[in-house]
């Protein structure tokens, strides 16, 4: 199985990356009209991300967080109108890990459970992929 995954490297120090990753609404917007509510602080905190009118809404519960290292949000529900199978982000994971080596801080995100043989692979991995240029170029100003 393979799962979506998006890496970039920044001189940014992994405190800097880490509080902006939390800072949700920081990165995960700009593009398609979203709306976020919620916090994403602590272990248990949620949040909802609705895009595209209303044809994007998900709910995240940060499930691990080590401090300037890891953040992995589940997704607890989903209802994405333009699939057969609105609820197909329900269960997946949203994962950062931040990595520094020799000078740069490496960024790898993953989405455990958005795979290639998902209906949703080829437009949500679009969608990451503009949000996370977006957030590369945002760290390398």
């Amino acid at each position: 199985m393979s799962n979506y995954t998006f890496c970039f490297a920044t001189h940014k120090p992994s405190k800097e990356i880490f509080d902006l990753l939390l800072d949700i609404d920081k990165w995960w917007s700009g593009i398609f009209g979203e709306t976020i509510t919620g916090n994403s602080r602590k272990i248990g905190d949620e949040f909802t991300f609705s895009a595209g009118d209303g044809m994007h809404f998900s709910k995240q519960k940060l499930v691990e967080l080590v401090p300037y290292k890891r953040i992995v949000w589940e997704v607890t529900e989903s209802n994405l109108s333009f699939l057969d199978n609105p609820k197909e982000w329900a269960g997946t994971k949203l994962t950062f890990d931040i990595l520094e080596n020799k000078g740069e801080t490496q960024i790898q995100f993953m989405h455990l459970g958005l795979e290639p043989q998902n209906e949703c692979y080829g437009g949500c991995s679009t969608a990451w992929k503009q949000y996370f240029q977006n957030l590369e170029q945002k760290l390398n100003n």
